[in-house]
């Protein structure tokens, strides 16, 4: 949804910089996480998950870049007053790759889903190729619905930027319901179906892994490959959890005031600043589930930042002397 509700907030410098300090916060986490997949030698084998969280790199960068430059309300004007509203001041950079990870999301579910329910078959069809292809769709996707959005609606008047501006009430009634239905609502019911499907999967696979145990000794690299998928499931079930809960207070305001059931609350409103917050907090909080839950990213950053140095004891030895007192060096150990 191109949302123009961060616009009316001229007057409200406090406003503005705490979407400034969130932005900073998810620029520096996603950052991390990145150098800690490229650092661990995971990029390879999860390249959807970097995909992911290079997009929330860009879309918190550009959240703090525009709302920062939004502090000093500068007054536009001109063909330079023109294209800084386009590019910046409308809030494309930040939705066009908001809206690519929403999308890069719902592939990488998908991509588990094939993994885990069909596992021969996501051999022959999930290749490299196909992999960064869906990196591919998921930029596309996110830059084309909001760069025609922005471009059909942006323009400066009075010196402001203004965007989502439609002359048309059902263009505006389509855009937004289009908008909800596609990037929430169908996102939602894929996380559903696959993370369903894959949980009765992973449930049976640990009875049967129980069942052969209790037979006989199992085979330990098929332990560790189930290790590390449910580490990768579980990481992505509660980013997903994450994105439902941010994203479902305004989506569900937007589709009640676009259906006329409620009242559109003021652009100065501060309930709806409110809400636009507790979705854009999604990118922001994104690396803190990967640092705690992603077991190759919480090995790197805990060695990048060690919560505890331990002391490291003598391991050789003691030599012998003619003395007796070294058996009272070792009492004290």
């Amino acid at each position: 949804m191109m949302s123009s509700a961060f616009a009316g907030y001229a007057s409200d410098f406090y406003m503005r910089l705490g979407v400034v300090v969130i932005g900073v916060v998810g620029t520096a986490g996603n950052g991390l996480v990145l150098y800690a997949l490229f650092a661990s030698k995971q990029h390879k084998k999860h390249v959807l998950i970097v995909n992911q969280n290079i997009l929330d790199l860009f879309a918190s960068f550009f959240l703090s870049v525009t709302f920062g430059v939004q502090l000093f309300n500068i007054p536009l004007s001109g063909e330079l007053g023109h294209w800084l509203c386009m590019m910046l001041l409308s809030e494309l950079l930040i939705w066009c790759f908001t809206n690519g990870s929403m999308i890069n999301l719902a592939i990488v579910t998908i991509d588990r889903y094939l993994m885990i329910v069909y596992p021969t078959k996501s051999k022959r069809w999930v290749r490299p190729w196909v992999i960064y292809s869906a990196c591919a769709v998921s930029w596309f996707v996110g830059i084309s619905w909001a760069m025609p959005v922005v471009f059909y609606s942006a323009k400066v008047i009075g010196g402001i930027c203004v965007v989502f501006a439609f002359h048309d009430d059902v263009a505006n009634i389509a855009s937004s319901i289009a908008y909800i239905v596609l990037f929430y609502f169908i996102i939602l019911a894929i996380f559903i179906f696959c993370y369903w499907r894959i949980l009765l999967v992973i449930r049976r696979q640990a009875r049967v892994m129980a069942s052969h145990s209790a037979a006989g000794p199992s085979n330990a690299s098929q332990v560790q490959s189930h290790r590390i998928q449910s580490n990768v499931i579980k990481t992505m079930i509660l980013v997903s959890a994450l994105y439902t809960i941010a994203w479902l207070p305004l989506n569900i305001y937007s589709l009640l005031g676009t259906a006329g059931l409620i009242s559109f609350l003021s652009f100065d409103d501060s309930r709806f600043y409110a809400l636009l917050c507790i979705a854009f907090l999604y990118t922001a909080t994104n690396p803190f589930i990967y640092a705690t839950k992603f077991n190759p990213v919480k090995k790197i950053l805990l060695e990048m930042f060690p919560c505890k140095k331990t002391p490291v004891e003598p391991t050789g030895t003691i030599p012998r002397t003619t003395n007796r007192r070294p058996a009272q060096v070792q009492e004290r150990y």
